[in-house]
């Protein structure tokens, strides 16, 4: 599998597989970079994204579910009030709105 064209499917695929090496041999620890391949680490994360969030979608590890998101998103708005001050001054609001 070194010298082809990897899939998505291939990506959790190979995740998987070597999650049941793991298992089998009595490693209780999720795969990392180092269990694979160049090309297979490359195709991993190219098609899962950064390497928590690849075993997070191949279903190995639950999902990181710390509030960040929902930090973002108020984050977000409050730099967009914050802009909006800046601009027409007073509460943040155009006289548009």
């Amino acid at each position: 599998m070194e010298n082809r064209r990897y899939t998505k499917d291939d990506a959790l695929l190979l995740l998987k597989k070597k999650q049941e090496e793991l298992d089998c041999s009595g490693n209780k620890r999720y795969p990392q970079r180092s269990d694979f391949s160049e090309p297979e680490v490359v195709a991993i994360k190219a098609f899962l994204g950064p390497w928590p969030r690849a075993l997070e979608k191949a279903g190995l590890k639950p999902v990181r579910d710390d509030g960040k998101a929902e930090r973002m998103k108020e984050k977000r708005i409050l730099q967009k009030r914050r802009r909006r001050i800046a601009r027409f001054g007073g509460n943040g609001t155009s006289e548009n709105e």
